[in-house]
């Protein structure tokens, strides 16, 4: 497995390897940032066909979540496999999930069979996507 080397500056940002069908940002994508910055990266993708917005991108989760309004108003209620697990999160507080689905993620043209975890409640997000 190959490493990636990131480093961030006031000006600019390098990486001196990019893997193929990984979303990578130049400094362009940056323009009107201000630098250096934590803002969440929150995006919007196709999750079987379905234009999914409000996604954010975590990578200190190590978990895929999706609310279950979401898969619900996909049409998917079917296909949740019903597992419960127990997901911790950053402030000790811990939830138990409905049940688990593997739906296909477009995210640049880019397909990938994701898990999630299908969740129930008031979230302010409709998926989280954590590290792989």
């Amino acid at each position: 497995m190959k490493k990636t080397k990131f480093s961030i500056t006031r000006e600019t940002r390098t990486r001196n390897y990019v893997p193929d069908r990984f979303i990578s940002f130049n400094d362009e994508d940056a323009e009107g940032i201000i630098q250096p910055h934590n803002d969440a990266l929150v995006i919007s993708v196709l999750i079987n066909k379905t234009h999914v917005k409000h996604i954010l991108i975590d990578p200190g989760s190590s978990a895929n979540i999706s609310r279950w309004k979401v898969v619900e108003q996909s049409g998917l209620l079917d296909q949740i496999v019903p597992v419960a697990h127990v997901l911790n999160g950053f402030n000790m507080a811990y939830e138990t999930t409905k049940g688990e689905i593997t739906l296909p993620v477009n995210a640049a043209g880019i397909i990938q069979p994701t898990k999630f975890y299908v969740m129930d409640g008031e979230m302010k997000y409709n998926a989280w996507i954590g590290r792989p």
